[in-house]
């Protein structure tokens, strides 16, 4: 159990000094509760109380703590340094290679206070392509938004050597710096909020021949065409801009789509079809498995810090369970493996070393 108490177990604990509960012990309990299927307060106080035993192989305690103990721990902890302690879990046993990190913002869909549906709370993360793996996550602060919180991800996680794609709405010159900075690349869409910047996108696509390639492929039922186009930048628009690219895309019979990027290095037309694609891994292999498996977006923590730090727990725990079997195991056959196999939940948790 030293892994998850060495870099949970050192967190500011924000109870007051007579906590009967170690900080350490409490966050593992949540951990492992998650691995299982619990997602709230109450759930994690059940977990604690009828699993006794099996946590007791990886934690000691006497008294399994109240639903109000963890409630208040989720909503009092720190969200920014948990997520730091989060982002050095990810990096110690994520496989530091070149490799796709894209970064997007997913909303908490119920996480909500009264009368701001319409506004619920979001975090950010990274996630890697290739490994499959949440390297870190931020949930904006008070004033902020999702591109300070993208600002803040970026400076989480080593970037050296790796490619950072995003989404139109983090195409600015803050980004491409930070990006930059760090030793990393950019592939960043590019929409009409630069307008002027299309604008010498486009001109220079139609002025240069480019280097082209296409793609065709049947997948899920259905026919794609795919096509890159990549011409070298005239002149820098922001830090380490080297390259304009344009996929356009048809899928079936409809009309053929564009869409603009701007990179940080001049990639191949087969690069570019590689990398655009690998960008929307994060929705299938990050977003979509936290709402289907984990109920994200069911979750109704919304009081004070409670939504960014249920959102690191679930990120935490899906981390896990992508590394927890070598086979072709289903997630939620993992998730039922942790229910209801102690020396599989144990293992899965002491794995992550």
């Amino acid at each position: 159990m030293s892994s998850l108490e060495s870099y949970f177990g050192a967190l500011p604990d924000p109870r007051a000094g007579n906590a009967t509960h170690r900080l350490g012990d409490l966050i593992v309990m949540m951990i492992a509760a998650s691995l299982c299927g619990a997602s709230n307060a109450t759930e994690f106080s059940l977990f604690a109380q009828e699993r006794r035993q099996a946590l007791s192989r990886l934690i000691d305690y006497e008294v399994a703590p109240s639903h109000d103990t963890f409630s208040r721990l989720l909503r009092l902890l720190d969200p920014e340094a948990f997520g730091r302690a989060f982002a050095a879990f990810a990096a110690g046993f994520a496989r530091a290679c070149e490799e796709v990190v894209a970064l997007d913002g997913k909303a908490l869909r119920r996480a909500y206070e009264k009368g701001l549906a319409a506004s619920p709370p979001l975090t950010v993360s990274a996630f890697a392509a290739e490994t499959r793996l949440c390297l870190a996550a931020v949930s904006p602060g008070a004033g902020e938004n999702e591109v300070e919180a993208a600002l803040k991800v970026v400076e989480l996680i080593d970037l050296t050597g790796r490619m950072v794609t995003a989404d139109a709405l983090h195409c600015h010159k803050r980004m491409a710096k930070a990006i930059t900075d760090g030793g990393g690349n950019y592939l960043l869409a590019l929409k009409g909020n630069r307008r002027h910047w299309v604008a010498r996108a486009e001109q220079q696509l139609a002025e240069i021949t480019p280097d082209l390639a296409e793609r065709a492929e049947t997948s899920h039922g259905r026919d794609e065409w795919r096509q890159a186009e990549v011409v070298a930048a005239a002149e820098p628009l922001m830090s380490g801009h080297k390259a304009f690219i344009r996929i356009t895309y048809r899928r079936d019979q409809d009309e053929p789509l564009t869409r603009l990027f701007m990179a940080s290095t001049v990639l191949s037309s087969q690069q570019a079809l590689d990398l655009t694609r690998a960008h929307w891994q994060i929705e299938n292999g990050l977003h979509w498995m936290l709402d289907v498996h984990l109920d994200e977006d069911l979750s109704r923590a919304r009081k004070d810090n409670a939504p960014a730090n249920t959102a690191l727990l679930n990120r935490i725990a899906r981390n896990i369970l992508q590394a927890a079997d070598a086979d072709k195991v289903p997630i939620s056959h993992r998730i039922k493996k942790c229910a209801w196999n102690d020396a599989y939940l144990i293992q899965a948790i002491t794995h992550m070393r």
